[in-house]
């Protein structure tokens, strides 16, 4: 009883706005979620915008889901507590230091893009016949600019996805979609000696989808999947239907995620700079992967299984268009500059093999 008290006592304790759910009803909010309106005594159902079939067989882990107030939609993760669901919220500040970061970016993509045309008039230098010394030290200088690249593409890319209020949506088998950025993805992860098993339903699936969303959604789940594994581990990644609902998940028997963080993996990227694991980075890549989530009605789960290792599961709601006219397919401009997209969302773990065959 004790310990409950505590977890109610916490909520008081926290600036960003939160509150408690109990038997499906909200029983304490603190003061920063009771200015945005939110009451005690409120069916939570009432408010979910996302998560209405995930959110009720929600066990362990950490939910990453939406809600509806009014006019307003908020973005909130969810983590179990001493009987409670507590629910933390996502406030105005924390787009605005996305916004910083775009802007940021906007100003280190002239540099990179003059220092990668540079270096491109290096790589006809470093054929098959040069020293394989000069072959590393290129590869090494390729390798750096992709994951510059990354990180800018990261930066500017959360706040925009964030701020969009109409993804481009277009009409695709969804099946297949997934299957190919799989196996884009299957030949490089094998470069890194880790094991990559990979399926998806053998049926065609056709609803609206954002295109690059979903495949920048799916790298990322797979980088930080990378990242966590050591060499010879195994990553699996599925797609399946249950229902109206796809869930996409993706698990590695790495280290899992840390005790210490689990509560605000979704807003690591407002984390005060310090001395820890690296390879948590800044945290744009669930920026990204929640904010894909939310374009396709779904939301995200991290959760530890119980043997070892992590696994992440994005849901997608399987929409179709009410017309039948024909539309063509959407012409985007390439968000990597039609550089190969594996290569540069992976390139956190991705050995220099990897960047010495693009160079051929």
């Amino acid at each position: 009883m004790e310990e409950c008290k505590d977890t109610i006592s916490m909520l008081d304790l926290m600036i960003r706005p939160a509150f408690a759910v109990k038997e499906g009803k909200i029983c304490q909010v603190n003061a920063a979620a009771k200015s945005c309106l939110f009451l005690e005594g409120t069916e939570i159902t009432q408010l979910l915008a996302t998560g209405k079939e995930e959110y009720p067989a929600f066990q362990e882990g950490c939910l990453y889901l939406t809600l509806r107030l009014g006019e307003s939609t908020f973005g909130a993760s969810v983590t179990k507590l001493d009987g409670y669901d507590i629910f933390v919220l996502e406030q105005d500040e924390d787009r605005s230091e996305l916004q910083a970061m775009a802007l940021a970016a906007q100003e280190l993509r002239n540099p990179l893009s003059n220092v990668m045309t540079v270096a491109n008039r290096l790589y006809p230098v470093t054929g098959k016949d040069s020293d394989p010394a000069l072959q590393e030290q290129v590869a090494r200088i390729n390798r750096g600019l992709y994951q510059m690249l990354r990180i800018i593409g990261n930066m500017s890319d959360a706040y925009r996805y964030c701020q969009e209020s109409a993804p481009q949506m277009e009409t695709r088998n969804i099946c297949s979609l997934v299957d190919e950025i799989f196996q884009s993805c299957d030949p490089l992860i094998r470069q890194a000696q880790i094991t990559f098993e990979h399926a998806v339903p053998q049926e065609q699936i056709f609803c609206l989808v954002d295109t690059e969303k979903l495949e920048r959604a799916i790298n990322n789940m797979l980088s930080n999947a990378i990242k966590f594994a050591a060499k010879g581990a195994h990553i699996s990644a599925t797609l399946t239907r249950k229902g109206h609902m796809l869930y996409l998940t993706v698990q590695d028997n790495g280290t899992g995620i840390a005790q210490n963080i689990r509560g605000n993996v979704y807003s690591r990227y407002l984390r005060q700079p310090g001395i820890e694991d690296g390879r948590y980075g800044i945290g744009l890549g669930l920026v990204l992967i929640r904010a894909a989530a939310s374009a396709h009605g779904g939301t995200v789960l991290m959760e530890n299984p119980k043997d070892h290792g992590s696994r992440i599961t994005m849901t997608i709601a399987i929409h179709q268009r009410n017309d039948s006219n024909v539309r063509a397919p959407l012409y985007r401009i390439d968000y990597a500059g039609e550089k190969n997209h594996p290569l540069i969302e992976l390139s956190e773990t991705l050995p220099l093999s990897a960047y010495q065959k693009d160079m051929e």
